[in-house]
């Protein structure tokens, strides 16, 4: 679970708060994803942490979730494919899901878990799809029979708006492609990914989702989750 960005975007709601526990309804970011994780029998998770680790590390540590957490402290970002080669060992070639804790993402993850299990076995990937409100400003993904053929990264005229939800499945062979990169900073979206074109099995959240990444972002989120799951707002 990838916990480490600073939040620049956020400014100045993350000056104090790591991004990935800005509070949406009143419960933190971070807490959506153990929580909703935990439910569908998820038992192990490896966060990484850098800006402000100390409040991630004091959050885990009250929370219910802390002997199912590893915290992984980075002085300098490994960014996503880098922190996953790190520690490899961890995964112990077994599948694992890949998060981004600066989504809020809402669906049934059983049925994403079934979309990976029940995927065209060439693919290594499930990625999960969302359709954006902005998608010239995301990663859209072109289909055929469910499996991504091309992308659109941040472009003015996007072909439609089905973006990547930085939430991913994958099975452990993708370590081997990783340690033919011979470096140790990868960048998932644009190290590993173009990779695997053609081996990418896809999932709809038709649900909710939503990059929590600019103040304007966060707003509608909170008005989305209050609606959802009425409470006292905390900003």
């Amino acid at each position: 679970m990838l916990s480490a960005g600073l939040g620049t975007r956020l400014r100045p709601i993350t000056n104090n708060t790591p991004k990935c526990l800005v509070p949406i309804n009143g419960k933190p970011l971070l807490e959506y994803w153990l929580e909703n994780l935990s439910k569908v029998g998820i038992t192990e998770f490896l966060i990484n942490t850098s800006y402000l680790h100390k409040k991630v590390e004091d959050f885990i540590q009250n929370s219910p979730y802390k002997k199912q957490v590893t915290l992984i402290y980075e002085k300098e970002l490994l960014n996503t494919g880098g922190t996953l080669l790190k520690n490899k060992d961890f995964f112990n070639n077994e599948t694992f899901m890949l998060v981004h804790a600066d989504n809020l993402s809402l669906c049934n993850f059983n049925d994403f878990m079934n979309s990976h299990k029940n995927r065209n076995k060439k693919c290594e990937i499930t990625m999960m799809l969302f359709k954006s409100d902005t998608p010239q400003s995301c990663g859209i993904v072109e289909l055929k029979d469910n499996i991504v053929k091309k992308f659109y990264e941040k472009v003015k005229n996007p072909p439609s708006n089905l973006a990547n939800g930085a939430v991913y499945i994958c099975e452990a062979s993708i370590f081997n492609f990783l340690e033919t990169l011979n470096k140790k900073e990868i960048d998932f979206s644009n190290d590993a990914l173009p990779f695997y074109l053609n081996k990418i099995n896809t999932f709809l959240n038709d649900v909710y989702h939503r990059d929590i990444g600019t103040i304007e972002s966060y707003g509608i989120s909170q008005i989305d989750m209050h609606k959802l799951h009425p409470c006292k707002i905390m900003v």
